[in-house]
């Protein structure tokens, strides 16, 4: 088995010996042309620090010297975290089950666990619904949060098991807690790749991917919208953002999709790490549209909360494409984020005692922020006869059309917009318009 101290020592080919023949970390100015390098040669890039204009990739000697032979600026940082296997405090599969089903038998009234799949290895996929009556579909809006798309990326679980002993532990006694689960269904998947995860304990402290055929699929390429379009994912088995055959072929992928189709979120977000930024559709260079407008504004103030800076992929990393933040927005509505945590100063195993609070802490007003922009300006409500199926907005007194929503199966609508005047036309069956609607909090139409 490969280990990190055996990548270390091949660090020492910088005082004049030669290329060891272990991966190494490498960091190096950013700049436009390093980036495109990287992506366009499908290599590992880690991940890029604004603050500091750097770049990280996961290199082979070989690798390494062709880009020494373009006279890139090359600065090698090889943090202790990254050398050695995380610290076994952090989550296993193990734990994520054990936490999930414990804090049920705690909280059973306003907690309740669904298994949304199994991986490829079978293992049960779980979301824990947090809610006031849990047990009940109350039609309330909906908060979906998950973690671990990415084996290696062990802080995040951290995240989403502190968000869930957040809600439960303080709901009753914290005005903002209960009121959040109180008027909303807020489902938590601590823990996605559950297989790439376990691989990643017990045989390879950098695996990314899931474990299929042993040279595992990206899942976070494997999701229909998108999938192969624009050069932002790869067809090579061995890459580290590999594909797969076919949209969907995983069966975490497929769960995944399955789940969101069923629970229609408002809301989601993705954590991975690192790079301490917000990302929000698309992975791929699109055409702008006023739609939009709410997708960039919260993404910016989440960043503004949490000092993360706010973009698209294709903006702030590289092209990425079969992505879950694109499907979830394409097909089913869902305001999406990435939130991509930690720097390039802690990497994907940052030191468990001096980082995991620090940052579960401070990455708790991101998820705070969507659960309080809920109750801020909207349309929100439910159509009862099945005679409306689309709402179309635009911006009072013109004719343009800023955004179409497509009313849910259950009758439910959660239109999410900048403060504004609208006019709002309910189609289907019949038409119902509403002219020069003020829109600064929550408003219900019923048509």
């Amino acid at each position: 088995m490969k280990t990190w101290r055996s990548a270390f020592a091949s660090l020492m080919f910088i005082a004049g010996s030669a290329l060891a023949a272990d991966s190494q970390l490498v960091r190096f100015d950013l700049t436009d042309d390093v980036k495109s390098y990287l992506r366009q040669n499908e290599l590992d890039v880690t991940g890029i620090n604004y603050k500091t204009m750097e770049i990280e990739a996961l290199l082979t000697p070989s690798e390494l010297a062709e880009l020494g032979a373009r006279k890139t600026t090359i600065k090698f940082s090889f943090p202790r975290s990254l050398v050695l296997a995380p610290d076994g405090r952090y989550q296993t599969p193990d734990k994520i089950e054990d936490f999930v089903r414990a804090t049920h038998a705690r909280f059973p009234d306003i907690t309740e666990i669904r298994v949304i799949g199994k991986t490829l290895e079978g293992r049960e996929i779980l979301a824990l619904k947090i809610s006031d009556n849990a047990a009940t579909d109350e039609l309330e809006p909906v908060v979906l949060v998950n973690a671990m798309h990415h084996a290696r990326e062990v802080m995040t679980p951290e995240i989403t098991t502190d968000m869930i002993e957040y809600l439960t532990t303080r709901y009753g006694q914290d005005t903002d807690v209960t009121r959040w689960v109180n008027n909303a269904e807020i489902w938590v998947i601590p823990m996605f790749n559950l297989d790439g995860n376990q691989k990643m304990w017990l045989e390879d402290s950098m695996w990314r991917k899931n474990t299929r055929g042993g040279f595992g699929v990206d899942l976070n390429r494997n999701y229909p919208t998108g999938w192969n379009s624009c050069n932002g994912s790869s067809g090579r088995q061995s890459a580290q953002d590999y594909r797969g055959t076919a949209p969907a072929s995983e069966p975490e992928t497929a769960a995944m999709m399955s789940f969101v189709a069923a629970i229609k979120p408002v809301f989601n977000i993705s954590y991975h790490s690192y790079s301490e930024i917000v990302i929000y559709p698309f992975g791929c260079r699109p055409r702008r549209t006023p739609a939009e407008e709410a997708v960039e504004a919260i993404g910016a103030e989440i960043g503004k909360k949490l000092d993360y800076k706010p973009g698209t992929a294709w903006e702030l990393l590289y092209n990425a494409d079969g992505g879950d933040i694109d499907w979830m927005y394409t097909e089913h509505q869902v305001i999406p984020y990435v939130i991509e945590v930690n720097s390039t100063r802690d990497g994907f195993h940052p030191d468990y005692a001096k980082m995991r609070d620090k940052t579960v802490v401070r990455n708790r007003a991101g998820w705070m922020h969507l659960l309080t922009r809920l109750e801020g300006p909207s349309l929100q409500g439910a159509v009862t006869d099945g005679a409306f199926q689309t709402i179309k907005v635009s911006k009072a007194g013109e004719s343009r059309v800023s955004q179409t929503y497509r009313i849910n199966s259950d009758g439910t609508y959660y239109v999410i917009l900048p403060s504004g005047v609208y006019d709002v036309t309910f189609e289907g069956k019949n038409t119902r318009r509403f002219e020069r609607v003020t829109v600064d909090g929550v408003k219900t139409l019923r048509p």
